[in-house]
């Protein structure tokens, strides 16, 4: 099929180069010249394992083009998808402008029947929307579908070869199977698409990602109530997994959620229900819950040292997940943030994501600084604290953080080491929902 894809952001560029490399024509759509053109030179703007030898693959081949050309974009596929932010706006809710201003290129620029895939995270009712905007600006039939995506960044290119499961939300039955032809090529043990309306599809979005963070809220809050009882959340989680009614994901404490997609689409979904005179408890404690723990580590330091001025400390991991440079709302970077701003310095690290932390940081100057070896940002530190549960940090030389730190103190917001062992070490020892030794 003949496919173009407005937007080469995460999902953008995900979806084109994957759909290119089960044999489709693909042209991706982005303003942005300077992103186009590392696209074109085979590099891509983002981490993302296995991703950028399928782009550089699929382009030297030519079914995958990319361009800032929207409207010839258009005009040459007989699918589009939008696949543009959906940013928060101020209130809580989901930005539409984007969306909607690649519904009115597609209305004007609409020269045979087309099917248009919202593929974007957005609210219920936004495809209608959607399908007004492009019937205001063309007497050309189209159909519009809903088709939501579910990739974890740092395994997005294995959720897109073997999902667990494709929505598709269409009133065109015709429209909705054309779709599903698109996923066939990743169906091949197992048919996991599900067919409904547009709503419901839409809906099952969001639903999806507030139920996930549900219960990383919940577990979280369950650890800090281990540390006040004195149980141990590891022993709890363990108990609690084997029960198949809850299962082992998602139930791992830490210092709350972060990236692009659970807290903007709590925020939304909360934002909805208040738009419909509906009360949305749940989604509000996920939320303030999650806000909470993100300061447990800064928390935990102001505990153990009083004042944190003049204090200085190590951060490992800066991302706000392992196997990806994403750092939006990232649990390290508030936790920096109010380290300096309680007097403090900070020197960080992280295997892919400095860069982009840097860029957020930089208001900070030089009350942060960054090195690309966990052992250096270690030098003189007062205590180190772990925030991102890269592999690499799980078997470290203990006897080099020692020699390093000016305190033997390590604040650990992943429950990477194992108590007894950081006493028998003579490490001062924090972690979350677990007793100290």
């Amino acid at each position: 099929m003949k496919i173009a894809v407005m937007g080469t952001g995460y999902v953008g560029l995900v979806t084109g180069a994957l759909l290119a490399d089960a044999g489709n024509t693909v042209v991706c759509v982005d303003i942005d010249e300077r992103k186009v053109s590392m696209l074109r030179e085979g590099h891509i703007p983002i981490y993302e394992e296995g991703l950028e030898s399928i782009v550089q693959r699929n382009h030297e081949d030519g079914r995958l083009l990319f361009t800032t050309d929207a409207a010839e974009a258009i005009k040459k596929s007989n699918i589009v998808f939008i696949a543009v932010g959906t940013p928060s706006d101020h209130d809580g809710s989901a930005d539409l402008k984007y969306v909607l201003k690649v519904a009115e290129q597609i209305g004007d620029n609409m020269n045979s029947t087309k099917i248009v895939i919202c593929k974007s995270t957005v609210p219920v009712g936004t495809c209608d929307k959607v399908q007004g905007v492009i019937a205001g600006r063309t007497d050309v039939p189209f159909h519009v579908v809903s088709n939501p995506e579910f990739l974890k960044e740092g395994s997005a290119v294995k959720d897109f070869q073997s999902p667990d499961r494709v929505i598709i939300g269409a009133s065109d039955k015709e429209a909705a199977e054309t779709v599903g032809e698109l996923y066939k090529p990743f169906m091949r043990r197992s048919d996991r698409i599900v067919y409904m309306d547009l709503r419901s599809a839409e809906m099952t979005k969001y639903a999806s990602n507030a139920m996930l963070a549900t219960k990383i809220s919940f577990m979280n809050e369950i650890a800090n109530l281990c540390d006040r009882v004195g149980a141990d959340v590891e022993h709890v989680r363990i108990g609690m997994s084997l029960d198949e009614r809850i299962g082992p994901h998602f139930i791992f404490p830490g210092v709350g959620y972060g990236g692009s997609c659970f807290p903007k689409d709590v925020r939304a979904l909360s934002r909805l229900g208040h738009e419909f005179d509906m009360e949305t408890g749940v989604l509000d404690a996920v939320e303030s819950i999650n806000d909470r723990q993100k300061l447990r580590l800064v928390s935990a330091a102001r505990e153990h040292f009083g004042s944190l001025e003049g204090r200085t400390f190590a951060v490992w991991g800066l991302a706000f997940k392992p196997k990806t440079d994403d750092v939006r709302e990232a649990p390290a970077l508030i936790g920096i943030r109010a380290l300096v701003a309680a007097g403090a310095k900070v020197q960080a690290t992280d295997p892919v994501a400095l860069e982009n932390a840097k860029h957020e940081l930089a208001d900070l100057g030089d009350a942060v600084t960054f090195e690309h070896d966990e052992y250096d940002v270690l030098e003189g530190a007062d205590a180190l604290l772990i925030f991102t549960e890269w592999n690499q940090y799980r078997s470290p030389e203990f006897d080099r953080i020692l020699a390093a730190l000016k305190s033997p103190v390590i604040f650990d917001g992943r429950n990477l080491y194992s108590p007894a062992k950081m006493k028998k070490l003579g490490i001062h020892y924090d972690s979350i929902g677990r007793p100290t030794v």
